[in-house]
């Protein structure tokens, strides 16, 4: 039977069961996007932002104060939930949906944003619905942080590399039992300006600055998809490292609050 492209159950599941480590931890948008999306859009004041993709609602409630309607697009269920438990504002809703099929009407949107979100979407149909439900000139932008944050210890990010490694190495041996579908993310450009949906695509880098310890750089390494999978599925922290890489960063980076420093990759596409 020829697998169907629009199958994601195996990426629900690898997104379901750790919403609250999720929303704890990851970082929200960098503050430029919402000044460089709407100059872009030419919209002062978005009438709708669509988040597709929105997990728990970081990249989603971020719009409450700058746009008069925000739509988080989620197809998990728990991380559906923890984002509506975390969101007070009234004009933030969120909807069970998928990127290449949202439900919503034809050109309704000023902006559509797809946060670390997009290779985990099957690129051409997303592309299709972003062009459906954008008005003339609206704005889709798809932006991805570059993994670690920049800490003030290069051993701290040093042990983060090494340990993601060893997760990714494990987790590709093992195989999952259903399977995922991902893309590359250095593509997504060249992707983009391939779709035919956009008049002009280019990729732009943001700088934010966040700040965190050693417990919220443990926290970022549990709130990947692929560390998450393989503890849920019986592998031990021991196993792939997780032990030694929390006692490095406890040590390295301590319990104290300090700057840190992340970058992000912004593309975007005008219709």
């Amino acid at each position: 039977m020829p697998e169907n492209p629009h199958d994601f159950s195996g990426n629900i599941e690898r997104f379901s069961g750790f919403a609250g480590i999720y929303d704890k931890y990851r970082p929200e948008p960098p503050s430029v996007i919402g000044s460089l999306l709407t100059r872009l859009a030419q919209a002062t004041f978005p009438e709708l932002v669509v988040d597709l993709g929105s997990g728990t609602g970081l990249s989603t409630r971020y719009w409450a104060d700058k746009a008069r309607a925000v739509i988080g697009v989620e197809p998990t269920a728990d991380m559906r939930r923890e984002a509506e438990s975390q969101t007070s504002a009234t004009n933030v809703t969120y909807r069970d949906g998928f990127s290449h099929q949202t439900g919503l009407p034809d050109r309704c949107a000023d902006i559509v944003t797809c946060s670390q979100s997009l290779h985990w979407m099957e690129p051409q149909t997303t592309f299709q619905e972003a062009q459906r439900i954008l008005r003339p000139g609206g704005v889709f932008a798809a932006f991805d942080y570059d993994w670690p944050p920049t800490t003030d210890s290069w051993e701290a990010n040093d042990a983060y590399t090494h340990c993601i490694k060893r997760v990714y190495d494990f987790e590709r041996s093992a195989r999952p039992a259903k399977a995922l579908k991902e893309w590359d993310k250095s593509q997504h450009v060249t992707r983009m300006k391939a779709s035919g949906c956009f008049r002009y695509v280019t990729e732009v880098v943001a700088h934010h600055n966040d700040r965190g310890n050693a417990e919220r750089l443990v926290g970022i390494l549990l709130s990947q998809g692929g560390v998450m999978t393989l503890l849920k599925n019986g592998v031990t922290e021991e196993q792939v490292g997780i032990d030694v890489f929390r006692s490095a960063v406890h040590r390295f980076l301590g319990s104290e609050l300090k700057p840190w420093h992340w970058s992000s990759r912004i593309r975007f596409g005008i219709v």
